[in-house]
């Protein structure tokens, strides 16, 4: 465009010098036309490069406004990230903070139920045998043992053991083997887990649910 106009201009002082040698005045308003189309083109050039110049300035105003909004989506994902990571590790506080005081529960279950376990073997048999005989067992060889009232720990523990136990038919306890009230009974050897399941209840005499407990933790423990 700018090669246009500089080539008007050039052609229009040219007329005007013609004008100037001839005398004729037609190249003189020739001349002046060309001038006005060199100025018309020059004005239609500036008007496009302005207007090449604000589409410019928008497309950057439009570009630093995107990057503007990914930077704060980055930021709020951040942020999203962080709040997850603060709630996973205060879940992860709480958790271990209950596996705890489960595990202290535990413990001090399981040192209640041996202090129990040692208050039972420091009975004296006499004195035991004596309670039985008051009561009418050793009167009576056919009446059924009292049932054991094991602590829920021990229970727990038993109704998964495969400990041998035994029992005898229509009688609705189980017993240790080494179990007094046995005798000469004829007795069938169970799991506890499965004597459990069919219903037995554990002998009041011989405590199995306590003594197969203890021997657990103790091989645990071993």
């Amino acid at each position: 465009m700018l090669y246009i106009v500089l080539i008007l201009v050039l052609g229009a002082l040219g007329l005007v010098v013609a004008a100037l040698i001839t005398a004729e005045s037609l190249w003189a308003w020739i001349s002046l036309g060309v001038s006005v189309v060199a100025g018309i083109l020059l004005l239609i050039d500036w008007w496009r490069r302005r207007r090449a110049l604000r589409a410019a300035d928008s497309a950057e105003d439009t570009a630093d406004a995107s990057d503007t909004e990914a930077s704060d989506r980055a930021d709020r994902a951040g942020d999203a990230e962080e709040a997850d990571e603060a709630v996973g590790t205060a879940s992860s506080k709480a958790g271990r903070a209950v596996e705890d005081t489960e595990d202290a529960e535990d413990i001090e279950d399981t040192e209640d139920i041996e202090d129990a376990d040692s208050e039972d073997e420091e009975i004296d048999p006499a004195a035991s045998t004596a309670l039985l005989a008051s009561s009418g067992e050793l009167d009576d060889p056919d009446a059924e043992p009292a049932e054991e009232r094991a602590a829920a720990e021990d229970v727990r523990i038993v109704s998964v053991l495969e400990d041998e136990v035994v029992v005898v038919d229509e009688r609705p306890r189980y017993h240790l083997t080494d179990c007094t009230w046995l005798q000469t009974r004829e007795t069938i050897p169970l799991p506890v887990r499965e004597a459990r399941e069919l219903g037995f209840s554990p002998c009041g005499r011989c405590w199995p649910d306590a003594t197969l407990a203890r021997r657990s933790r103790e091989r645990a423990e071993a």
